[in-house]
């Protein structure tokens, strides 16, 4: 009976992916509401997690383990490309004019400083090539904007995977940080949340703050 089910999930690998990953996202947001209140959000519960898997295999991560062979595919180039067009098309121009000028120049000092940040970073660790420098400052500003970055300038798979790292500590970072700070720096409010979210040069952590409070709407 297991041989068929291994079969089975391993022919249909793409589909077992995102079955397994919709059972880590449930885990980690019954483990954030649980154990921490929703203190830590689960989307960064989910990304320790999958941190952590990756170090099961070899150099396709879990992914080494034919029955998990479907996330390779998963975490490929075709649908980290598709995340970046919906997040894209996820952006709420609402929120954005509600910032006001204060929303873009934050947003734009948030990705000078977290390029400009990694590019220093990366330098003093020995990276002086155009292509490696650009690759992970752009990582830093997103995980995402990093590997798409290196895959246009040829960057090598080492420094994509520095890139993807800078962006991936940034995000698990301001995800934990935000709501342990979010009551002293008064982030209550769409308007606070846009600004602040683009001096950080990232949306995590920000996202429970975008809906209106009672104070805007009253």
């Amino acid at each position: 009976m297991m041989e068929i089910i291994e079969k089975v999930l391993t022919k249909n690998g793409l589909l077992f992916a995102f079955l397994f990953v919709g059972f880590i996202m449930l885990i980690s947001y019954g483990l954030s509401k649980q154990l921490t209140r929703n203190r830590i959000p689960g989307v960064a519960i989910a990304i320790l997690i999958g941190l952590g898997l990756a170090l099961l295999g070899d150099k396709k991560g879990i992914a080494d383990i034919p029955l998990f062979a479907g996330m390779a595919l998963l975490g490929g180039s075709m649908f980290r490309d598709f995340s970046v067009v919906a997040t894209a098309m996820g952006a709420d121009l609402e929120k954005i004019k509600h910032a006001g000028l204060a929303g873009v120049i934050a947003l734009l000092v948030g990705v000078f400083f977290s390029f400009f940040l990694g590019v220093a970073i990366a330098y003093t660790m020995g990276y002086t090539d155009s292509v490696s420098l650009a690759t992970i400052g752009a990582g830093a500003c997103t995980y995402i904007v990093g590997p798409v970055t290196g895959g246009a300038l040829g960057a090598s798979s080492e420094v994509m995977a520095i890139s993807i790292a800078a962006g991936v500590v940034k995000t698990i970072v301001a995800t934990i940080g935000t709501p342990l700070v979010a009551k002293a720096i008064h982030l209550d409010n769409p308007h606070s949340a846009v600004v602040f979210g683009g001096l950080i040069g990232t949306t995590s952590g920000c996202l429970l703050y975008t809906s209106p409070s009672p104070r805007d709407r009253g």
